[in-house]
């Protein structure tokens, strides 16, 4: 049985939150690992926030995860991560990505956006490893910018924490997209998952 495991994504609308959940869902449905999830969509359209729920293993009866208790914070978008800091705890991980989306309503004035250094400081006070990565310019390495998000799953299963097998994420990623798309979504998972084996290894871990 799949040792419980608390997911938490979050970004901002169009980063494609949504769809890594679905991959990841689908990943663990394949792999027969129990999956419950909840989705608050916000005013997504709009460029708002994102958050996805997603808890694996088979102690979990409840879609949401308790404050405090999340074992991985997945944070297409930086500032996210601190309005959902309080889900962290003194073992959570969060891996990053370091490109920001910064709300029209700073460029209106009616709202500021933390700096970077401002971000990782509160993260890593939280957390017990946080890892900030440009998943924006792998995406790019990859040859598509949409696959931003493929590049966050990439780097989740980078973490050595999933209980799914990689082949099956690689699978769902193949079988959700048509032949061309599949082939760069590929390249990008695999750009994720190396860069955080990297920052793991250069941490020792």
């Amino acid at each position: 049985m799949a040792k419980e495991l608390d997911i938490i994504i979050c970004g901002v609308g169009g980063q494609g939150v949504v769809l890594m959940s679905e991959l990841l869902g689908n990943a663990a449905v394949r792999d027969g690992i129990e999956v419950k999830g909840s989705e608050v969509l916000g005013m997504a359209q709009r460029g708002g926030s994102v958050f996805s729920n997603i808890r694996l293993g088979s102690g979990v009866y409840a879609p949401l995860t308790p404050e405090g208790k999340c074992d991985i914070l997945i944070a297409v978008e930086p500032s996210e991560a601190l309005r959902n800091i309080h889900y962290l705890s003194k073992t959570s991980m969060v891996i990053l990505n370091s490109r920001e989306v910064v709300p029209y309503t700073v460029f209106l004035g009616s709202s500021g956006y933390p700096g970077p250094e401002e971000i990782l400081d509160k993260l890593n006070k939280v957390a017990e490893r946080v890892i900030n990565l440009d998943a924006t310019r792998l995406a790019e390495e990859a040859g598509n910018l949409q696959s931003t998000n493929v590049v966050m799953l990439g780097a989740l299963f980078g973490s050595g924490l999933m209980s799914i097998k990689i082949e099956t994420a690689k699978a769902v990623i193949q079988a959700r997209f048509p032949a061309r798309a599949a082939e760069a979504n590929l390249k990008a998972f695999n750009l994720g998952y190396q860069e955080v084996q990297k920052a793991l290894k250069g941490a020792g871990v």
